[in-house]
């Protein structure tokens, strides 16, 4: 690829009209696999990649194992986080992996790239008392808020799950209230409501019998950054620091754990693919 050209549509694919040569191909394979905020993580990684590829004067599938590892290190030059640098390098040898399954290249230059160590997360979720100290001030800021916080923290929904939900989403199955939702990947799942939660929503809907669950005070439908906020907000009122919306999911995994019940079955309320996922 000429550098000239690396930043283009690859990064685009929306824009059907443009000619695409063999490296944006690559790369619409790769994605075409995604959807949802990873196709935009893996889209944004792709596009720092191609850029620094047109700044160096690199043909991106003529790169070796030594141009991203000068890549690499480029970005630790320019600061970015461990965490930052090895979820691009994935995007990158991801890239190069399928550029190569799909003979586009000989050979896979990312096969061998050293990767950084990423430490641990330092975050934790809520104890089960932080977590009931949260759920009652939200139940003080209004109904919306508190609807917010137990679709979080007792039903373990992820910000952006919880933003899409609608009311007519709403069932009720085998004794229990339920809620559809279309979780990560673009996977549909049908959680049970705990009764609270159940309770909490049905004061947010009030009488309304469609539209979303949670709507902002001007009357639209919640959205991620806003719900950000509010859980910010609701967690300084509460007096718990550091509030936000993955520590009160990473809270009704650690009250589910504490209350004994086992690791699948908590594996699989959290939907999580691998079980060392909901035990970090």
């Amino acid at each position: 690829m000429k550098a000239s050209d690396a930043t283009t549509t690859v990064i685009d694919l929306a824009d059907a009209t443009t000619p695409f040569d063999e490296a944006q191909l690559a790369a619409a394979a790769f994605l075409a696999r995604c959807s949802g905020r990873t196709l935009d993580a893996y889209r944004h990684d792709l596009r720092s990649f191609f850029q620094w590829a047109t700044d160096t004067g690199l043909e991106v599938l003529a790169a070796t194992r030594p141009h991203i590892e000068i890549f690499r290190a480029a970005m630790e030059q320019h600061g970015l986080a461990a965490s930052t640098i090895d979820r691009r390098l994935s995007t990158v040898c991801g890239y190069y992996r399928f550029a190569h399954i799909d003979g586009r290249i000989p050979a896979n230059p990312a096969q061998y790239v050293r990767r950084p160590k990423v430490q641990p997360s330092e975050g934790r979720g809520m104890d089960r008392g932080e977590l009931g100290t949260f759920l009652f001030t939200a139940e003080r800021f209004d109904h919306a808020h508190a609807a917010l916080a137990v679709l979080l923290g007792l039903n373990g929904l992820r910000v952006s799950e919880a933003c899409t939900t609608n009311i007519e989403d709403l069932g009720f199955e085998r004794g229990h209230r339920t809620l559809h939702i279309v979780g990560k990947g673009n996977k549909p799942a049908t959680i049970p409501l705990v009764p609270r939660t159940a309770r909490t929503i049905d004061l947010a809907i009030g009488e309304r019998h469609e539209g979303p669950i949670l709507r902002r005070r001007d009357g639209q439908r919640l959205d991620r950054r806003t719900a950000h906020r509010w859980v910010r907000s609701i967690g300084k009122r509460a007096g718990l620091e550091g509030v936000h919306p993955h520590v009160l999911s990473a809270g009704f995994i650690m009250a589910a754990l504490d209350a004994g019940i086992p690791l699948r079955d908590v594996q699989i309320a959290a939907r999580h693919a691998d079980p060392r996922t909901t035990t970090i």
